[in-house]
Formats: C-alpha cells, sequence, structure tokens
C-alpha cells in the first residue's frame, strides 16, 4: 500500500505541529465494544486488508485489496473471507464473500501518484449477512474532511493483525478532489480502515485508508473519500451474476462470485 509521490508541494515545506494520538490495541472485550463492525478481510495466501460493515451484507474496503499486486489482475473471491471483530484468533462473525466490486473510476495501474488513490474503493458482499444485536453497522459521512480537522483510524496491519488498533485522533494535512492526506499512523493491511468523523458524538466514516506516504522523511497516510460509494451501491444493484459466471464486467468494474 506504498504510494511515492511528491506531497510536499501539496502540503508545504513542513507538516504542522499536530496533536495526535498514539495507537490503542483493542484487544478486549471491553475495549473492543461498540467497533466489532470493523473486521479483517482475509484475501487468501495470507494477505489481508481491513473492511467495514456497512450493511449487514456489504463490507467497505480499498479497491487494490482485490487485485493481485504480482498480476495487476483481479483476484478470485473463493478465498476471501471477512472477520467481523476480529480479536485474538476468534470473530464474531465469518462469511464467505459473494461478489466484490472496485470502482469503475479507479485504475490498479495507474501512475503512482496522489491520483490514484482517487477512488480506492470498493465494496464486497457478502455471501450471507451479519446480523447481530451487538454490532452496530457505521454510517457514512458524505461531508468531506477540511484541513485540521481531528479525525481517527481503526486498522488491522503488519505486526498487530490479531487485534484492531484505534488511533482516536489524527488529523488532515490536505485534501485534493477525492482524496486526503492524513498524519494517521498506518502500515501493510490497514488498506480499506475507516477514517472516521466524531462530528457529533457518532462515528461516521468519511474515508478509507489508500495508502502510506512520506513528506520528507516524516510518515503521512492517504485515503480515498467515500463519495463514490453511492456509484458502487448503484453499480452493484444493477444487475445479477449469471448463474454459473465466474465474472463480470459493469461500466469497466469487475464482479466476481465463488
Amino acid at each position: 500500500m506504498r504510494l511515492i509521490a511528491f506531497l510536499t508541494v501539496l502540503i508545504g515545506l513542513a507538516l504542522p505541529a499536530l496533536a495526535d494520538q498514539p495507537l490503542q490495541k483493542l484487544d478486549t472485550g471491553d475495549a473492543s465494544r461498540g467497533w466489532e463492525a470493523v473486521g479483517k478481510l482475509d484475501l487468501g495466501h495470507g494477505s489481508f486488508c481491513t473492511g467495514t460493515l456497512i450493511a449487514p451484507d456489504l463490507v467497505l474496503t480499498a479497491a487494490h485489496c482485490l487485485f493481485d499486486k504480482r498480476t495487476g489482475t483481479m483476484i478470485n473471491a473463493d478465498g476471501m473471507e471477512f472477520r467481523a471483530g476480529w480479536r485474538n484468533g476468534r470473530a464474531l462473525a465469518y462469511r464467505k464473500v459473494k461478489r466484490a466490486i472496485a470502482h469503475s473510476s479507479y485504475h490498479y495501474d495507474g501512475p503512482k501518484r496522489l491520483s490514484r488513490s482517487s477512488f480506492d474503493l470498493a465494496l464486497v458482499e457478502l455471501a450471507q449477512p451479519v446480523r447481530l444485536p451487538q454490532l452496530r453497522l457505521f454510517e457514512l459521512d458524505h461531508t468531506p474532511p477540511t484541513r485540521n480537522e481531528e479525525v481517527g483510524v481503526l486498522s488491522y496491519a503488519k505486526g498487530r493483525s490479531e487485534a484492531p488498533s484505534l488511533q482516536r485522533v489524527c488529523s488532515v494535512i490536505a485534501r485534493e478532489s477525492s482524496t486526503v492526506v492524513l498524519t494517521c499512523s498506518v502500515d501493510f493491511g490497514a488498506s480499506g480502515a475507516p477514517v472516521f468523523t466524531l462530528r457529533d458524538g457518532v462515528p461516521r466514516i468519511v474515508s478509507v485508508i489508500s495508502a502510506k506516504a512520506e513528506v520528507g522523511h516524516e510518515p503521512v497516510s492517504v485515503g480515498a473519500l467515500i463519495s463514490g460509494v453511492a456509484d458502487l451501491r448503484a453499480d452493484l444493484s444493477s444487475r445479477e451474476v449469471p448463474d454459473g459466471a465466474k465474472e463480470i464486467r459493469i461500466k469497466g468494474a469487475k464482479f466476481l462470485r465463488p
């Protein structure tokens, strides 16, 4: 999920001094209560991303998670599984994947610039919905965060893949088109993690982690704004996958079915 980009011109010569909070590992039931809709999206062959339930049968994640980094082609959904609230070897719910769609405007093989993270969004449709009273689905907030606005991020990542880690406070340092640059701490596996605001005390998703980058020698993260989720929902509901079909294309996006 590394993005090599010339961000200094966009952000300025130095990062502002921001009071980010450290990552908090949610490795107990009490600590993780209320966050169980975020889970580990197992992609098969030992790789994973982070995903979030936004409907009982829909997981929001990053589009590039659906691509094989060696071949550039979309991976087979057969080996994918969403593990809601994954913590210490157990999940609140396990669900196989019915199909997945990447945003039609996302280009996996595009130039490694900030714009590559635009529309880095995907929806994963589960084979069976997750309906549990203790699991609270996350809502979306389509109002883009502003520069210096405080946000948070919840993710699984390399070295902390057995429980989610919460960074309650990090900040937006720049916004361009459909992307935001953040001070949030991320690493491999955090792709697809929800970036949320607490504008009225309720966490709502405003962005999805797409990449990590550097400004000078300072690490930053890049997120895709969730403005494209409506397009994804429309494409998912536009037609059914024919029986027996492995994959189909609609408006440039590819659906996968186990």
